[in-house]
This record gives C-alpha cells, structure tokens and sequence, in this order.
C-alpha cells in the first residue's frame, strides 16, 4: 500500500512542477511584451525628439523668415515646413503638428512652440511632445 501511495506522490509532485513552469513562462512573455510596448514608445518619442530639434535647426538657420515657419494643427504645411512635415509624417504616420511662431515684445527675438501629437496604435491614449524655443530676430 506504502508503495502505491509514493508513486501517486511522484505523479503530483510532476504535476506542481509542471504548473510551476508554466506559470513562470507565462510571466516571461508577459514582460517580453510590455517590454515590447515601452520600446516602441521610446522610440517613438526618440523621433518626435529628433524632428523638432531639426526643425529649431532650420528655423535657426532661417531668421529672416521665422513667421513662414507657423502650422496651425491640421493645416497644410507651407514650402518651408513640408520636407520637414513629410519626413516627421514618416516617422510617425498620422502625427498632428502645431508650430506656433510669436514675438517677444521690445527685443527682435521670437518664441516658437513645436507640438507633435501622435497614437502609438489605434485606440492608444494621445502622446504629446513639445519643445519651445527661443529665436533671435535677423541682423
């Protein structure tokens, strides 16, 4: 009988050990996949980064031509911003951009307001990087 009993103990003890792994194999894909999901996140912000430090370059670059550089949300980019509003479209597809340009009253220097808004997937909450920036007027 004491035979019988240590045998069903082996089976069991097979059973919780199994289950065990299961549980911890589980527990891994599940962080592999938010790990998944913080990655492309970072990434992503990485591109907003990287788009709005182009564009101050080139409005830095541009002085003289500040005001053409404004984009109201939803608005068709003019000739100086669209290159710059198709790459970052690329980069993150279906983005909504605002570059509010507006001067700094008794001095020749400008702030400009870059917003990039943009869903990591359908049904994500909106992710919002913004840069100000102070630029000086032309010479």
């Amino acid at each position: 009988m004491k035979r019988r009993s240590v045998l069903g103990f082996a089976m069991v003890e097979s059973l919780v050990a199994v289950l065990l792994l299961a549980v911890g194999v589980i527990g891994t894909l599940t962080m592999q996949a938010r790990a998944f999901g913080a990655f492309s996140d970072a990434t992503q912000r990485a591109e907003a980064t990287i788009a709005t430090d182009k564009l101050i370059g080139l409005i830095r670059n541009d002085q003289a031509n500040v005001a053409s550089y404004a984009l109201a949300a939803g608005a068709t980019p003019g000739a100086k911003l669209s290159a710059w509003y198709n790459e970052t479209q690329t980069m993150l597809p279906g983005a909504s951009v605002q570059v509010t340009v507006s001067a700094v009253a008794g001095t020749s220097r400008n702030i400009v307001d870059v917003q990039i808004q943009w869903r990591r997937k359908q049904g994500a909450a909106l992710m919002t990087h913004r840069v100000t920036a102070y630029v000086a007027g032309a010479a």
